[in-house]
């Protein structure tokens, strides 16, 4: 029970991280209809950032503020010079250049930082383990799982209660419909892609003490955070967080059970998913 317990927490404070990371992907697709293969590069450079942050300041909870801003700015600037000049063209456009950001972003990273990778400490409020019965389990993923949760409900709220959600909720169902109202869309898209891009950093600087910090993390968590959206419902919210929830478990659990052959798990759910329910678990049919 013990072991079961440890790999659910596990499974739970990676999932809540994936989450966060395919949330903003969801919402950018959800309202823009763009799928971002850059998003990982967000949260790359949000773990990036605020890792310098907190080393110039000593303050891991400024870092953990300023550091996904900074990304935000950077992601709305890409979308109104990049992005914008190619929403009316084939999708084909959207993803090559999206790809070639992906590209150009993590070869920065390597520049700017290099090719090490870099381990950032939990703040001393979050330090230390936690006793678990004869285990010790660390405070910070505990914190984690409970931090993915609340932040959820916040964007929930946020998109179900507030006049900017509602705007938001009103151009994902209908654009011309928003813009014939008086909505300033292209104003909109821009605010919208800096959430996305907002939520993605702060996954990477939430992620920053519970792994190492390298220019290779954004790629393994764009692949998983496409699986998460496409199991849970393109656009889906209520999708995004069960999708993350299950392929967090699988890989905790598979690690136990599977050994190597987890690295197939994740694969083989998107397939299943696809085949019995191509919209997804949340998907709405057209």
């Amino acid at each position: 029970m013990e072991a079961f317990a440890v790999n659910l927490l596990n499974g739970c404070s990676w999932g809540m991280l994936l989450f966060l990371i395919a949330v903003g992907l969801t919402t950018v697709f959800g309202v823009l209809g763009v799928l971002n293969f850059a998003h990982g590069s967000f949260f790359m450079l949000g773990a990036y950032g605020s890792m310098q942050i907190m080393h110039l300041f000593n303050s891991f909870w400024l870092g953990l503020l300023v550091g996904p801003a900074l990304i935000a700015l950077l992601g709305m600037a890409l979308e109104m010079g990049l992005l914008r000049r190619v929403y009316g063209r084939d999708v084909s456009y959207q993803l090559l250049l999206t790809f070639a950001l992906l590209l150009v972003l993590d070869d920065a990273v390597r520049i700017i930082w290099g090719p090490a990778y870099h381990v950032v400490e939990a703040p001393p409020l979050l330090a230390g383990s936690f006793a678990f019965f004869t285990h010790s389990y660390p405070v910070y993923r505990l914190f984690l799982v409970a931090a993915g949760p609340l932040l959820g409900l916040c964007l929930w709220a946020f998109f179900r209660f507030t006049h900017w959600g509602k705007i938001i909720r009103a151009a994902a169902m209908d654009r011309d419909m928003a813009e014939g109202v008086g909505i300033r869309v292209p104003l909109l898209f821009t605010l919208v892609f800096g959430l996305g891009t907002w939520l993605a950093a702060v996954g990477g600087a939430l992620a920053a003490p519970h792994q190492s910090v390298g220019p290779s993390m954004g790629e393994r968590v764009i692949i998983e955070s496409f699986i998460v959206v496409v199991v849970g419902g393109l656009g889906s919210f209520p999708g995004a967080f069960v999708g993350a929830l299950i392929l967090g478990l699988i890989e905790s659990f598979g690690t136990v059970f599977a050994g190597r052959a987890q690295m197939a798990l994740p694969y083989i759910l998107l397939a299943v998913v696809l085949l019995l329910r191509p919209r997804g678990l949340f998907g709405r049919e057209a």
